[in-house]
């Protein structure tokens, strides 16, 4: 992958940004995507520590001018876009009968809207290219669903169906696109949950304990790799054993 660019989307923080420098350590250059551009600039000036070069860049993934600035930026800027990651993502969680249509739309339009635009705008340059890799993160919930979270787990669900619609239409243009499912990773949200209900969630797991943002970070980069060029429109659960 040394050489290649990666356009990371949510990128600036959490697993987008352990995504950053996973596929940086292998040399990869990096668009950092971030909703905050001054989050993304932090990661992007890390990620030229470490030998790559990386612009951060403003969007709003559910807005079709936002997303074609960001290929366009990218093409300038590197010529190629090899890979795509589509972590960019949002929750607000409700019980479905309280669950506000905003809430709904919001969720949808940047968990499942997003990934569709940005998809869309990579295949242009992957196709020319005859070359790409998509990986887009999806949830453990697409497939278990979970109490509170319609919205989120409606988005996921149409994640996976969309990873492997285009995995159908781009295989003959060398395009793969793939999907990373995280059950429960450690973050900042996960670490202010009560210890009782972090216990309970533990009990679920056959490995006892929380994944990482490097265990899906790890994951994101054997979809992007030359390596991985014959396996295309899976899903890798990134779990503990939670989801088989």
């Amino acid at each position: 992958m040394k050489g290649h660019t990666a356009v990371i989307t949510g990128g600036g923080r959490g697993i987008g940004k352990a995504i950053a420098e996973t596929l940086a350590r292998r040399g990869v250059n990096i668009v950092v995507v971030d909703v905050n551009l001054d989050i993304a600039r932090e990661t992007a000036d890390y990620l030229r520590t470490l030998g790559v070069r990386s612009i951060p860049a403003r969007a709003d993934v559910s807005k079709a001018s936002d997303v074609s600035a960001i290929f366009e930026t990218a093409a300038k800027e590197f010529e190629k876009v090899e890979i795509l990651v589509n972590n960019a993502g949002i929750t607000k969680d409700g019980l479905l009968m309280r669950m506000r249509e905003e809430d709904w739309d919001a969720v949808i339009n940047i968990n499942l809207k997003g990934t569709f635009l940005c998809s869309k705008e990579a295949v242009r340059l992957m196709s020319k290219q005859r070359y790409g890799r998509i990986i887009n993160i999806a949830s453990i919930v697409a497939f278990m669903g979970n109490p509170g979270q319609a919205n989120y787990s409606a988005s996921k669900a149409g994640i996976v169906g969309l990873t492997k619609t285009v995995a159908k239409e781009y295989a003959g243009r060398g395009i793969t696109s793939n999907a990373v499912a995280p059950g429960f990773i450690t973050t900042a949200m996960t670490d202010a949950l009560p210890e009782n209900v972090k216990t309970e969630m533990m009990k679920s797991i056959p490995m006892s304990r929380f994944g990482t943002v490097d265990d899906v970070a790890n994951a994101v980069a054997f979809f992007a790799a030359n390596e991985s060029g014959y396996i295309t429109g899976q899903v890798i659960h990134v779990n503990g054993g939670m989801y088989m």
